[in-house]
């Protein structure tokens, strides 16, 4: 796909530089950047780069996940976005598999937990949410206002369980708007949380479970993923 079919679909003459701006997409799957930043670490100019994350996610290898302040309101220049690989083994196949211990997993669990909403006509409608406070990892906007209709946090741990002040940026988040569920993955644990913000409700569920629910639902009823933590 890199050194043929995206060139000669799209003209690209360095092959090169589009492999160095994959590679440090891929090392950082999962992660906020920005153009300038990947200019700098893969020393491609940023008008190129923008061509080539059009590529790139044409060709189905990345996409691109949108950000939101902590009122929701999407931003009208959007100079930080997240980026997601596809399929988590291209960064396995271009680095080394990651143990589940490494610092770096969380980070190919959230694409993983991505993955599985490629799939549904809603994607257009999720974005992540971050603001000098905190930062929430998806956010699905309730079209065609810009009101959201639920939140949840991908995290691959379970102490948050018995620290919930940690979860502190996506309740403040719901309350905010008026959410009255937001949800948080773990490794192994599950169960539902009252809280004492407004009637809102937090859901933990183990994320590999997640991933599973969401593929099946996905395979059933693409457009039902818009509402599943409602």
């Amino acid at each position: 796909m890199l050194l043929r079919d995206l060139p000669s679909l799209y003209g690209i003459q360095n092959i090169q530089e589009l492999n160095r701006l994959f590679q440090v997409l891929a090392f950082n799957t999962g992660q906020e950047v920005s153009l300038e930043g990947l200019s700098q670490n893969s020393g491609v100019a940023k008008n190129t780069i923008q061509r080539y994350l059009t590529y790139l996610e044409t060709a189905f290898l990345i996409h691109r996940l949108r950000r939101v302040d902590d009122t929701a309101r999407r931003f009208v220049r959007q100079r930080g976005f997240k980026v997601y690989l596809t399929n988590t083994s291209m960064r396995a196949a271009l680095f080394s598999p990651l143990e589940g211990s490494h610092p770096g997993f969380g980070a190919l669990a959230e694409t993983a937990v991505f993955c599985q909403w490629l799939h549904s006509p809603t994607l257009r409608h999720l974005y992540y949410a971050r603001w000098a406070g905190g930062e929430v990892d998806a956010v699905m906007l309730k079209p065609p206002a810009t009101r959201p209709r639920w939140a949840y946090d991908v995290k691959w741990s379970d102490h948050h369980v018995s620290r919930l002040e940690e979860l502190r940026p996506m309740l403040d988040f719901a309350v905010r708007n008026r959410l009255r569920t937001v949800g948080v993955t773990t490794r192994t644990k599950a169960g539902i949380f009252p809280t004492d913000l407004l009637g809102t409700e937090l859901r933990i569920f183990p994320l590999a479970l997640h991933c599973y629910a969401l593929g099946l639902l996905s395979a059933r009823d693409p457009e039902a993923l818009g509402s599943f933590l409602q």
